[in-house]
């Protein structure tokens, strides 16, 4: 018989101690956007899910701070667009290269919004969070998960998650540890994914990864109402390396400066970014008055698993979600908005589990993953391994530059905005990567 979820708004009993006996609907590891918005929805809803947070919110986060369409579509279906009304909205992206600039806008799209939000994570994150506790979510900050419970049950392997049914949990504050039990289990640690890597999880190392270095600079120019992305970037010996900086205005007087690198097999992974971002920030154009007296501290970095690199994503209890999935995409390097829609295909997963489908929904949420990301991550790691390659890479650039309709539809295509219903030119071009990168080994 198919189980309810209690009513909204129900009282939710303290945090738990080791004696109580409660078991959670689900709990969530981890508080960033794939964490937040899988208990926001669960939530909504009106299951029992709990959230631990290892830090305080509000909490630094290495990011570029920029929200897409597709960001914004999210973020506006959690009802949070008013508290979106104080964040810098930007129109579009200039695209640099080869002494060459382009502006373009967002395009119109049915689904998505034309304009997007550049928000630290610093707000970003406990907005969401805030949100999700709202709804009705039990949030732990300053609680670490030490490790799984796990149930003892055959499940795991390879290519599956082993049932987890909780974890051990340390308070930060007061260094007390506890067990908080639930039916499901979610992953959304992030990137670094300690919790998942003691479930098993792994990156497949001859996918792209991500590499990438930001800081804050005060500028003039910090309410552009463009992004700004440099195609271009070099190393100390002046060569075009594979991967872009960017410049993107906060509107509050600071503008957040970044270089991300592509590594693929190993390729291009001795490249310091340190260096590359030192070069970057002295030779970007001088409107944005970007120099070390303009700094306002030293950049921090970190790695970005890619394109479902990451795996196994899936047990009888048990889901990774967000960059702990491997989620980001490759073509432009954005996590925020596919954390966000992670979450939420999580969410309903877990839901219909929850309502009595048990582990055959989690498992179909792997499915609804490669129908939602699978041929575009694709056609997106293929795409990276060829512009990895120097050459190839120069001249994509240099032609795209000449020509604003071309890097329309380019962008489009990376930003992941094109439109389903319609057989348009980007729609098209895509079809046609599609078709050639079904013909390559899977990567």
């Amino acid at each position: 018989m198919a189980s309810s979820p209690p009513a909204a708004g129900a009282d939710r009993p303290g945090p738990p101690g080791p004696e109580d006996g409660r078991t959670h609907d689900v709990l969530v590891v981890g508080g960033g956007p794939s964490g937040s918005a899988c208990a926001y929805w669960l939530a909504e809803a009106g299951w029992d899910v709990a959230l631990v947070e290892r830090k305080q919110f509000p909490r630094e986060k290495t990011c570029g701070d920029g929200l897409t369409p597709r960001s914004v579509r999210q973020l506006e279906d959690m009802g949070l667009t008013d508290a979106l009304a104080g964040a810098h909205r930007y129109e579009g992206l200039r695209a640099c290269g080869y002494g060459r600039q382009l502006e373009m806008a967002w395009p119109d799209h049915p689904s998505f919004p034309s304009y997007g939000y550049v928000i630290t994570r610093h707000d970003l994150d406990q907005i969401v969070n805030d949100r999700a506790t709202k709804a009705g979510a039990t949030v732990w900050q300053g609680t670490e998960a030490l490790a799984p419970i796990l149930d003892g049950s055959p499940g795991g392997g390879p290519d599956r998650l082993p049932a987890c049914t909780g974890a051990l949990v340390k308070d930060k504050d007061s260094g007390r540890t506890r067990e908080i039990r639930a039916r499901y289990v979610v992953v959304a640690d992030g990137a670094n994914s300690r919790f998942g890597r003691a479930l098993g999880t792994s990156r497949e190392r001859d996918w792209p990864m991500g590499m990438a270095l930001r800081g804050y600079y005060r500028s003039p120019r910090h309410d552009d109402p463009f992004i700004e992305s440099h195609l271009d970037i070099r190393d100390e010996s002046g060569a075009v390396v594979p991967g872009y900086g960017w410049i993107f205005p906060l509107g509050d007087g600071r503008v957040n400066v970044g270089v991300g690198l592509l590594s693929v097999s190993g390729r291009w992974k001795g490249v310091n970014t340190s260096t590359l971002m030192d070069t970057f920030v002295r030779t970007a154009p001088a409107y944005w008055g970007l120099s070390p007296e303009t700094s306002c501290g030293p950049p921090t970095g970190g790695k970005l698993p890619m394109g479902l690199a990451v795996g196994p994503r899936v047990g009888p209890t048990t889901l990774a979600i967000g960059d702990a999935g491997g989620s980001i995409n490759p073509f432009n390097g954005e996590g925020i908005a596919y954390g966000y829609e992670t979450g939420r295909l999580a969410a309903a997963a877990l839901g219909a589990a929850l309502a009595g489908e048990g582990s055959a929904a989690l498992d179909a949420y792997e499915t609804t993953l490669a129908d939602a990301y699978g041929l575009y991550y694709k056609v997106a790691r293929d795409f990276v391994y060829l512009m990895s390659q120097p050459h190839v890479m120069r001249a994509c650039i240099q032609t795209g530059m000449h020509s604003k309709s071309l890097m329309g539809l380019v962008l489009r295509v990376m930003a992941n905005l094109m439109r389903p219903e319609e057989l348009g030119v980007a729609e098209t071009a895509y079809l046609a990567l599609a078709s050639a990168s079904r013909l390559f080994p899977t990567r």
